[in-house]
């Protein structure tokens, strides 16, 4: 009977563990669609820069239109968003909910394991 409750306890922590793992998302996964999808705008690693969209190394956390070496809309100077995970989440989603009168020209995605696939990705580049 131990035997069985202690297998099934395992079992069960496991599974949260792999739950949240995959809640996480996937780095590499993240780092394929940012390259197809946000690559055209956006850069991140060491010599990120802006160019047609903001660099995106430290966008967690980071206040929104904050970067020095971007032009921002008035729109998002003046959002007063700070890009927490979960507001990030929501701007990938629809960008223009989370800030009306943005320029960015980008509609959305609605999977949300590729967001936490991005979200993951970027995550890799809060040091930099």
């Amino acid at each position: 009977m131990k035997r069985a409750a202690l297998l099934t306890l395992a079992l069960t922590l496991g599974g949260l563990h792999s739950t949240q793992a995959m809640a996480a998302g996937d780095i590499e996964a993240g780092a394929k669609l940012f390259s197809k999808t946000c690559g055209g705008c956006h850069s991140v690693g060491l010599n990120a820069r802006g160019g047609f969209g903001p660099q995106l190394n430290g966008i967690i956390d980071r206040p929104a239109g904050s970067t020095m070496d971007y032009q921002y809309s008035e729109a998002m100077k003046n959002s007063g968003v700070v890009w927490t995970r979960e507001k990030l989440a929501a701007y990938i989603e629809n960008p223009k909910k989370v800030v009306s009168g943005t320029r960015m020209i980008f509609w959305g995605i609605s999977d949300q394991e590729k967001i936490e696939n991005l979200l993951a990705y970027l995550e890799t580049f809060q040091q930099q």
